[in-house]
Parts: structure tokens; sequence; C-alpha cells
């Protein structure tokens, strides 16, 4: 036999010979500290609601809400994002049910904090798309545009009533420029500094969110191209990272996860702030869809998922797979 170098006497493979040598040398470890759980809270259903593009998701009563919030404690999950899901007749142009204080997110904060107190982080999904009869993420103008700098100050509003309904973190998510800034002055001026900003720094215009659409009975007309990244652009990310920690963002997230692992990596190499990376509804969909086909194996395709992104650089995960994977790493 030929040899070459110092062949065979370097062989990676020794690294790899059992599951035991391998857990020793892996560079990439999931913890179920790392993972955040989203989660839909409806308003007026007296049993959970199964999401049908979203197999074992469901819109969440009150009472089932308190439970998984529970759950998730016990799995040793670190923090649960709350959506929430108003009746339709509640919708209207301005979002008016996303700033009421008894509107279903906030109702929906106040029982998972009276249920689990400091033990999870509660964060709230801070935007206007849930909440408007034409499914935006802000005011329209009359000619149907997204007003960038009316919606900002609707943005205050919602961030001071869900810090009042007991959020340790708010997301805000809608992609509008200035966002973060007028969220941390809007949080300070209201005597809650001590609330947390997870910025959506780098969320992209996705076909990846279809199943999220069913998941908040979304009203969507049209596209959120104009307001969200295009996902031809990398750089960009960079210029909307550097803004957002100019205004306060005390951590800062990739959205899709997935496909946006490039993005994820040079924020992640960025920055001295935690990074979260969400993987999305419609990455959920695929590994549930090809997994029930019996074309891949789910439990090894949810945990290959969740390594990449960690590997890229993500410090938090927010999956819908956090209970169930928080679970099994436990066991482990």
């Amino acid at each position: 036999m030929t040899v070459y170098g110092n062949f065979p006497g370097s062989r990676p493979r020794r690294l790899r010979t059992t599951p035991a040598m391998r857990r020793m040398v892996a560079e990439t470890r999931l913890d179920p500290a790392d993972l955040i759980l989203p989660a839909f809270v409806r308003e007026g259903i007296t049993a959970p609601v199964a999401i049908s593009a979203m197999p074992g998701v469901q819109q969440h009563t009150l009472d089932t809400l308190r439970k998984a919030a529970v759950d998730a404690v016990s799995a040793g999950v670190s923090g649960i994002m709350l959506f929430g899901v108003p009746a339709d007749e509640k919708k209207d142009a301005r979002g008016t049910a996303g700033t009421d204080p008894d509107g279903i997110l906030q109702v929906g904060l106040r029982a998972v904090r009276e249920e689990v107190g400091d033990d999870l982080v509660v964060m709230s999904d801070l935007c206007l798309d849930e909440y408007t009869d034409h499914g935006h993420c802000g005011v329209l103008t009359a000619d149907g545009r997204v007003d960038n700098d009316a919606t900002l100050e609707r943005y205050a509003e919602m961030a001071q009533v869900q810090a009042d309904a007991g959020a340790h973190v708010v997301g805000p998510s809608g992609m509008m420029d200035g966002q973060v800034g007028v969220v941390r002055d809007a949080l300070d001026r209201t005597g809650h500094e001590d609330v947390s900003i997870l910025a959506y720094t780098a969320k992209y215009s996705s076909a990846f969110y279809g199943p999220f659409r069913e998941a908040v009975g979304s009203s969507l007309k049209g596209d959120r191209k104009t307001y969200q990244q295009d996902p031809a652009n990398a750089r960009e990310s960079l210029r909307e990272l550097a803004l957002d920690l100019q205004e306060g963002a005390d951590m800062v997230m990739v959205k899709p996860a997935g496909p946006y692992l490039d993005v994820l990596a040079k924020v992640a190499d960025s920055v001295d702030v935690p990074v979260a990376a969400y993987q999305i509804s419609g990455e959920y969909a695929m590994i549930e869809a090809a997994a029930e086909k019996g074309w891949i194996d789910r439990d090894a395709a949810i945990m290959e998922s969740l390594t990449g992104i960690r590997r890229a650089g993500a410090q938090m995960i927010l999956t819908y797979w956090s209970t169930e994977v928080a679970q099994r790493l436990g066991r482990a």
C-alpha cells in the first residue's frame, strides 16, 4: 500500500469509534437551557385547537398554556415566547386588541407569570400582524403602504402593555426602522428599565412562514417584502444588526434559522450580546411531514437540525420542539 504523508499515523476516525468517544470530543452541544418554546394562546376557545400544518402544535386555552409553561420549566427549557390569537371580530386596521390591557396576549402573559413566576423567561411577540384586519405588521397609509413611523407609535404602546402584563422580554418583530429604539424608550419611560429586548434583527421575507399563518389566524393580504429582508441579501443583516445594537437591543435574532445559517454565523461572529435563531413553522412542518411519510428519521432529523443551528452560532433557539427535545436531552 502506498503511504501518503503521515498516513496511517493520522486517522481522524479514531475519534469516532464509539458513542462515548463521539460525545466526549463533540464540538457543539445542545442543552435544555438553549431552548425557547414558541406558544400560541387563542381567545374564545374552551379546548385547544390543533394546527393542521404543524402536527403536535396547538392553539392553547389559558389552562393548557399554563400547563405548557409548567412542562417547559420541568424539562429545563429557558423561555417561552407567546403569540396572541384574538377573535376575528376584534381585529381592526390599527390592531387595537394588541394594546388592550385585556387583550388575549396580555391575559396570556399574566397567566403564565402567575403560574411559573420567574422560573421561565416569559417573552412576548411585539407586532401588530395578529391583530390587524389586513394582516400587516403595522398601520397602513391611505394607499395601502405600511406607515413606518405611525407603526412605531403603536409599538411603543404595545411595549408598555406587554411589560405591564409581566413580560420579562419583548420581541419587536415587525422590521420597522427604528423599532428597537422606540421600544427601549417606551419601556424606560414607563418604569420598565429591567425588561429586555430581543430584537428580530434579521427577519427575512420567507416562504417558510406558511404554517404560522394558520397558527395565528392571519388575515394577511399581499406580502411583507417592503419591510422584511430580501432573502438574496446577507450584508444588509449586518447593517440592521448595527442599528439594533445602537438602539439598545439586549439580544438579537435571525429568523428563519435553517435557510439562513450563513447569516446567523456572520451575526454571531460580529457581536458580544446573546444571539438567538428561530426555527420557524415551515422548518418544523417539513421535518414532521417527511417523517410521517417515512422518508426520514424524525428524532435524528430534529436533533441534527438543532445542532446545525447551534453550531452556526445561536446561543438560544426558538423551536416548537423545545419541551420534547429538552426532555430527551435530560434523559441522555
